[in-house]
């Protein structure tokens, strides 16, 4: 059991780097092949032009999209040329409406996808719609990646579990299995579980059972929310705890977008120091 066939999107020629450099070792260890797409897109909005010049608009947009795209599966192509993993890679152009049908397509078939932190200072707009396509549409887990030193590991020291008994959360560990079944200690966090539940007595307690049974050491731990966002909470258990890994469900709402991932989820990915495992 393990991640076989994982993908990583790449539209930033400054991600190139840090992204295999992560993305290489984790594929390495679970034996799998690594699919990259390099992706050029034309964020041009041609409706707004004087009449007469949507082509010549269009033209140019799109040559400088393929510019890109081979600009970045270039570089590509250079660092995985040096590594023994089996490999593909593909270049292609898309305008901006295009890219979330793109991208689900691709994650739709794979196991796991690792892609960089979709916010943050210089971060593009398309950068967010990418993880939420591989997620809402593709139905795949996303490892964010942090953008530090701390590189994902296919056996993580501490892997811990945001827990609140929702469907999404109990996908992601579902999904993560491979990853907490190998970890040194998985901890279940569970922060301010309602009082009038049922299981508030024992909480976690079902998804403890099933973990072990997989092999998983496990342990639970309740917290009261002191901060004013769980987000806020999660992420600095992580940073006491130094755990490297966050296993979370994403949550999302379905208004302007197929899917925008909601507050929670955008802030702990803005502020991640590990890699985030997200499903849904």
């Amino acid at each position: 059991m393990g991640y076989k066939s994982i993908l990583t999107i790449l539209t930033d020629i400054d991600d190139v780097a840090p992204v295999l450099e992560a993305t290489l070792p984790f594929a390495r260890s679970q034996g799998a092949h690594l699919d990259v797409l390099c992706l050029g897109i034309d964020r041009t909005q041609t409706g707004y032009y004087f009449a007469g010049a949507t082509a010549i608009i269009h033209e140019e947009t799109q040559s400088q999209s393929r510019d890109h795209a081979k600009a970045l599966e270039d570089a590509v192509r250079d660092r995985l040329g040096r590594t023994e993993i089996t490999w593909a890679v593909e270049a292609l152009v898309a305008q901006s409406a295009m890219v979330s049908g793109l991208v689900a397509h691709r994650a739709q078939f794979s196991d796991l996808v690792m892609l960089p932190k979709p916010y943050g200072e210089g971060r593009a707009s398309d950068a967010p719609v990418i993880v939420e396509a591989a997620m809402f549409q593709g139905s795949a887990p996303v490892m964010v990646l942090p953008g530090n030193d701390r590189l994902p590991s296919d056996k993580p020291t501490r892997a811990v579990v945001a827990w609140n008994e929702s469907a999404e959360a109990l996908v992601a560990a579902r999904r993560a299995l491979p990853l907490l079944i190998a970890a040194d200690c998985v901890e279940i966090l569970i922060i301010d579980p309602p009082r009038h539940d049922t299981g508030a007595a024992d909480p976690g307690a079902e998804l403890s059972k099933m973990l072990s049974r997989h092999g998983a050491r496990v342990e639970v731990s309740v917290i009261a929310c002191t901060m004013p966002r769980i987000s806020d909470m999660i992420e600095r258990h992580v940073r006491d705890k130094d755990a490297d890994l966050l296993v979370m469900g994403a949550y999302g709402h379905s208004r302007l977008r197929e899917a925008i991932l909601g507050g929670a989820t955008r802030n702990l990915l803005e502020q991640a120091s590990v890699p985030v495992l997200m499903a849904r």
